[in-house]
């Protein structure tokens, strides 16, 4: 009897923190969270790095968005911007440098550019799904087919989400689930062999009527908040804003920038 009193009680003192805690997860996946900029991005966290995905999987994002890029020598790198000046300062195209030169490079934040395969593998093991900002120019299937492969090989490829080119979409149409806009999704419906699943809404302005219309079409519709798109001098409070008009409309997944991740709890 003894035994019974002892165990009713540890059961008494532990189920309120499973219910805690099972409340707290569900709160933090009421909306499905895509970290723009490769991670939770801040003043000491460098975008696309280590600890932006780290940071990401520790806060419960659904997707970060990665940015794709190509060196000298073809290696596959997550980095954004066209050249290493920002974080790096170095002003030298990426297209110009090879894998072993951008390998040493060290940021002011302590950060270090990740090969492609670098960043799925550490989002594959930490339960992390991935959005491909494709910005390699031109259309090389061989490379491509790396890509995707590179996607097959970490378990990513049934979820990912890309943001295309034009000259890339072709290719990756029925492979990766590209972005449209509605006009662009209302064209393709059009098109023979035409199928839902491989295609996604994203924008930062989504309709209720939108939304029910991507619903009843089976299509996913994502919402997009991203700093740099909001002009106004109070970022925060515009990006409140639009939250709450594309939560409003029904609308459960999320392009963001970190900061905004509070309108989402």
């Amino acid at each position: 009897m003894r035994h019974i009193a002892i165990l009713a009680l540890l059961l008494a003192l532990l189920v309120p923190d499973a219910l805690a805690q099972k409340t707290s997860k569900q709160n933090k996946t009421k909306y499905s969270l895509i970290a723009h900029r490769g991670g939770v991005v801040d003043s000491v966290t460098a975008e696309n790095s280590l600890a932006a995905l780290q940071k990401a999987a520790d806060r419960g994002y659904w997707m970060v968005e990665i940015d794709l890029r190509l060196t000298k020598d073809s290696v596959l790198i997550t980095h954004h911007d066209r050249n290493f000046k920002r974080y790096y300062g170095v002003d030298t195209p990426v297209g110009e440098m090879t894998w072993q030169e951008v390998s040493q490079l060290v940021g002011d934040r302590g950060n270090k550019v990740l090969k492609f395969e670098e960043t799925l593998r550490f989002c594959s093991e930490n339960g992390l799904e991935v959005m491909v900002d494709n910005k390699i120019r031109g259309y090389d299937p061989v490379l491509f087919h790396k890509v995707v492969d590179l996607l097959k090989q970490y378990n990513l490829h049934s979820n990912a989400l890309m943001i295309g080119t034009e000259e890339s979409t072709e290719f990756f149409t029925g492979k990766i689930r590209l972005s449209c806009t509605r006009q662009q999704l209302e064209d393709n419906m059009k098109k023979p062999g035409y199928k839902a699943s491989d295609y996604y809404l994203f924008s930062g302005d989504i309709s209720q009527e939108e939304a029910v219309w991507a619903r009843k079409n089976k299509i996913l519709a994502v919402g997009v908040i991203n700093a740099w798109g909001i002009k106004s001098d109070d970022k925060i409070a515009e990006a409140r804003s639009r939250a709450d008009a594309l939560k409003a409309s029904g609308v459960k997944h999320f392009q963001i920038d970190s900061v905004f991740d509070v309108f989402f709890q």
